[in-house]
Parts: C-alpha cells; structure tokens; sequence
C-alpha cells in the first residue's frame, strides 16, 4: 500500500512538473467571440496581403477567419497539444489548411516576425511581458490587436468595442486596442 501510494506520489509530481513547464503563463482558455474576431480584424484593417499571427491561439478561430474572409496566410501559436490539435481539425474543416498552421509554442519562444498582424487575448501582465519582443521583433508598420487588455503606458492607436449584446460568452462589453509598431528611434 505504501509503495503504491509512493508510486502514485511521484506519477503525480511528474505530472505537476511536465505541467509546470509547458503552462508557464498560466493564461486560461477564452475563447474569443465571433464578433470579437471580426472586430479584431477589422481594427486591424486585414487585407489579403496580411500575415496574421495569434498568439495563444486556443482553437484557431482569428487565423482561420482571417484565411477565410480576407485569404490571408497565417500561423497560430498555444502552447496546449489539445488546442493546438483542435484548430488544426477546424482548418481543416474550414478548408483554409494551405493558409494556415498551428505550432505548439511557448508564445516567447516563438519566431513571429514575419506576421504583419499579432492578435493577442492574453492577460495584463502577458502583455506588459511581450510588449518588448514585440516591439523588437515585428517590422514597423505591423499592426498588433489585443482583446481586452492594453499594454499599460503603450497607448494604442485605436480603440473599439463590442456592445454588451454582442459577447455570447460573457454578456459584457469588450474593449478592443490596436497599436502599430513604430519606425526605430534614430
């Protein structure tokens, strides 16, 4: 008994372990609504010549719809397999899988500079954290869309939100934030 309890013990602290290392952000899957995804790509004014990256992707729904309505490429980045195997099926399904791919990524280890649009719906401090490999890895021009939460002292360019109706998930208002990258200080 006690050797099973033992055994299970350390099954346990593996699991922790394995799980501590690949959800290190700690950001909790919300999926972004329709409506949501419109306004983001909106705000953002995607055209088809757009590379459109999502950073912490869930099920893949921004890239997919981007690929879909504007016939953009582009590349969605989360760091849960499950997610990550969920948006690859609804590519599929949603026959834009030559548009687009799904990585299984720390989102600050991932290379994104080719993106010429980010979207994010991360949490404040996620933001703050990213803001400087943003700033340092996009080209200027680029165009990065966050749901919800700003970048503290970054002031976003733009600004939009959804009415109080128009989120299924939570009935509240979403507050959307475009900021561009700016050309390097000389």
């Amino acid at each position: 008994m006690l050797r099973r309890t033992l055994l299970a013990s350390l099954a346990a602290a593996s699991v922790f372990a394995q799980n501590a290392k690949k959800k290190p952000l700690d950001v909790p899957y919300v999926p972004t609504t329709e409506a949501a995804v419109r306004e983001m790509l909106k705000l953002a004014k995607v055209q088809k010549s757009d590379v459109v990256y999502d950073l912490g992707c869930g099920d893949g729904r921004i890239v997919i719809t981007a690929a879909k309505e504007y016939g953009t490429r582009g590349v969605g980045f989360d760091i849960d397999p499950q997610r990550i195997a969920e948006a690859r099926e609804n590519a599929k399904k949603a026959g834009v899988e030559h548009l687009v791919r799904f990585e299984e990524k720390d989102l600050f280890l991932a290379d994104f500079r080719e993106a010429t649009v980010v979207t994010i719906f991360l949490l404040p401090q996620i933001n703050l954290r990213l803001r400087p490999k943003l700033l340092k890895d996009l080209k200027p021009g680029s165009r990065v869309v966050s749901n919800t939460f700003d970048m503290g002292d970054w002031k976003a360019e733009k600004q939009a939100s959804l009415a109080e109706s128009e989120d299924e998930y939570t009935g509240l208002s979403q507050n959307f934030f475009l900021w561009v990258i700016p050309q390097p200080a000389k």
